[in-house]
């Protein structure tokens, strides 16, 4: 029988040899009654088939916002994107119609939210939920959008799946409704997930279940993935390479293992040093003074320098680029750059 899959495949160009996702030079602004809201300020960054890259930052950096400009799901107004772009296999999506972006969104480009209860609609059953997918984007009937909703959940290990395809959301625990998401994700098996906090408010055990099966699902299907966290433990093992967000920009970039031995931004450094170590019981947690910027207030020069413990007068003036992080002797550091005129001194502190 053919599967959801193929016929998915079957329509499906040949392997893009560039990125999958080149996003360039991204803003995203809110209008709002206090101001102008810059939420996103020059965003960079690409994923190619098979790569998983991890979003970093706190609350509020942005992340989520890209996300929600990448899939085109922003309310605009009040949100706006003055400039930039968002290329998928080439193609800038800012320019495409409204039809034309609905069709990428899902087929080719998928997002699993954060909060799966609320994302689910409570009074309809998962299997229509799933197979709502398959109805609207390839015209099957209810029996085989039932079928193939079957199969989802066998493919993300929901037990039963025939018996609990009927089933509502509130019937399945936090970790089962986070896996009908992934399932609702793959469902045409598409290019591109973006996974915004997938493992929120779920225990360590489930967590690591979830990320186990992302990676797997991934692998299978040579998809790209975007992995959108603030838990630093939940990317190491899964992701590629990280992006680090502050105030709407990319503070950080670098491969995960380099980026975990040796960051090279002061924030990057306070996020590692906020995780608590088993090897330093009963010592004080350390965490990062202060809160992360009013957005319709962004500190002039690097946002982050009533924060950092490195901030001299040309931090509170210039803003920093992205400057490509090198060794000692001058030789390039792949992958890694640090929007920090003192990233040396980060880099090699220990």
């Amino acid at each position: 029988m053919t599967t959801a899959v193929d016929s998915t495949r079957s329509k499906r160009d040949a392997p893009y040899e560039g990125p999958l996702l080149d996003v360039r030079d991204l803003h995203v602004e809110f209008v709002t009654r206090d101001g102008v809201a810059k939420a996103v300020n020059g965003v960079d960054y690409s994923v190619r088939a098979g790569e998983t890259l991890a979003v970093l930052g706190e609350s509020g950096s942005g992340k989520s916002v890209t996300a929600q400009a990448i899939m085109g799901i922003l309310d605009m107004p009040p949100a706006r994107i003055p400039r930039g772009e968002i290329r998928f296999r080439g193609r800038d999506m800012l320019k495409m119609g409204k039809e034309e972006r609905r069709k990428i969104r899902g087929q080719e480009i998928a997002m699993i939210f954060q909060d799966a209860l609320s994302s689910l609609n409570p009074v309809l059953s998962v299997g229509f939920q799933l197979g709502e997918m398959f109805r609207a984007h390839q015209g099957a009937s209810r029996k085989e959008a039932r079928d193939k909703a079957v199969e989802l959940m066998d493919r993300v290990r929901i037990p039963a799946a025939k018996q609990r395809v009927n089933d509502y959301p509130h019937q399945f625990s936090g970790g089962m409704r986070q896996r009908i998401m992934i399932a609702m994700a793959l469902a045409l098996e598409p290019d591109l997930i973006i996974a915004d906090e997938p493992t929120t408010a779920l225990d360590v055990t489930v967590q690591a279940q979830v990320m186990d099966l992302l990676a797997e699902l991934q692998a299978e299907y040579n998809m790209g993935l975007i992995l959108i966290t603030h838990d630093l433990g939940v990317v190491a093992d899964v992701a590629d390479k990280i992006a680090v967000m502050y105030a709407g920009r990319i503070v950080e970039t670098a491969p995960v293992h380099e980026l975990y031995a040796r960051p090279a931004h002061p924030y990057t450094r306070g996020l590692l040093d906020s995780i608590p170590r088993l090897d330093q019981k009963g010592q004080e947690l350390y965490a990062i003074k202060g809160l992360p910027p009013n957005l319709l207030r962004i500190p002039k020069g690097c946002a982050f320098n009533p924060r950092c413990p490195r901030a001299q007068d040309r931090c509170r003036a210039e803003v920093p680029e992205l400057y490509p992080v090198t060794e000692d002797d001058g030789a390039p550091l792949a992958g890694r750059g640090s929007a920090c005129f003192f990233w040396k001194e980060t880099l090699h502190d220990r």
